[in-house]
Formats: C-alpha cells, structure tokens, sequence
C-alpha cells in the first residue's frame, strides 16, 4: 500500500447538496485531522455530470464521466453515501456503477452510509447496495451507518452518535486498506470473468 492512502467519499444523489453532503464533509473532516496520511476526496454526484449508461465501453463516455469512474479506481477505500429514494438507492449511482468496471471495485475497502427519512427504511440500501458492491467483489464493511433527519440540525450534523458512527466506519476502511492485500482476497469476482 502507498504511503499516502486516498479515500473517496462518494455521495450518490442527484439533488443539491444537503445534510448527508454535511455529513460526510465532517466525516472528512475528522478523519483529516486524525491521520495523516490520508487524502480524502469527496465526490458528489449531483455536482458531476455522468452520461447515462448504455453499453459503451469506458473510452466512449464523456471526459467528466471518465474522470468520475477514474477517481473511484484511484482511490484505496470508498465511503458511498446514498439516501432512501422509493426503498432503494438513486438511479444516478446506480448508473455510475453500470459504467464502472469491475476492477474499479474489486478487492476494494467500501463503507455504506444511508440516510431516510426514519428508521423504518434502514436496510433499504444497505442490501441493495451491499448486492451490487459483491457483484464488483468489493471488500464491503461489514456494518453500515444510516442516518436520519433527527441527526440533524439546521442542515448540520449534530448527533454524536452518528458523528462517532461515519468516523468509526471510515476507520476501519482504513485498517482494511492497512492491513489487506487485495491481490490476496479470493478468486475474480464472477462479472470479471464473464464481462
């Protein structure tokens, strides 16, 4: 592993940045000012244009759809953060991953955070997401966080909990990047055999 281990926290909504945007800047934030030795990267989807989805390969979508797929295969871990849309994660997302190759994700360290509107929708993404993220052969933490209105503030996050929960699941993507090889972890998923 480099010296210097780069996060990607990608946020993946369409609507103008909110509280779950809030939420990971500070989680950012914190895991900044404890190491290091870590560059955090936020990407947030409804600030970067991706084409849609249609088969092409990689070369042939546009230079900011290219750029976003890149970043993610640059980074070492991936925080995505996505809220309940209609018990599922957004369209935008999915469609980033449907351009994703398989080997932007493989092996790699990936948190989930969710965010709804109440507690009654918590394993909505997190299974569908968790079921996509093994279909890359990514590395899947394995608790989430979710978060809910009542976390917030005047658009800020103000619940400790939830603070401590983003921070504590960062940090163990990084002792997953720290620790593992992912050269090491099994076999090609089975969409890169057959992709």
């Amino acid at each position: 592993m480099a010296e210097f281990a780069r996060f990607l926290m990608l946020i993946g909504a369409a609507t103008p940045p909110g509280r779950l945007a809030a939420a990971i800047a500070a989680a950012a934030d914190a895991i900044r000012s404890e190491a290091g030795d870590i560059s955090v990267d936020i990407m947030n989807l409804a600030e970067t244009p991706i084409d849609t989805c249609d088969g092409r390969p990689l070369d042939g979508y546009g230079p900011e759809t290219r750029r976003a797929v890149d970043r993610i295969a640059a980074a070492e871990a991936v925080l995505i953060a996505a809220p309940v849309y209609r018990a599922s994660f957004p369209g935008v997302l999915k469609n980033l991953l449907d351009i994703a190759p398989v080997g932007a994700l493989q092996g790699k360290p990936v948190g989930i955070v969710a965010m709804g509107g109440s507690a009654h929708h918590y394993l909505a993404v997190d299974t569908q997401l968790r079921q996509v993220l093994g279909w890359f052969g990514a590395l899947v933490a394995p608790t989430s966080v979710y978060l809910t209105g009542a976390d917030f503030r005047d658009g800020e996050l103000t619940a400790e909990g939830a603070r401590k929960d983003l921070v504590a699941l960062a940090e163990t993507l990084l002792i997953l990047v720290r620790r593992l090889d992912p050269a090491l972890l099994g076999p090609t998923p089975l969409a890169g055999k057959f992709t």
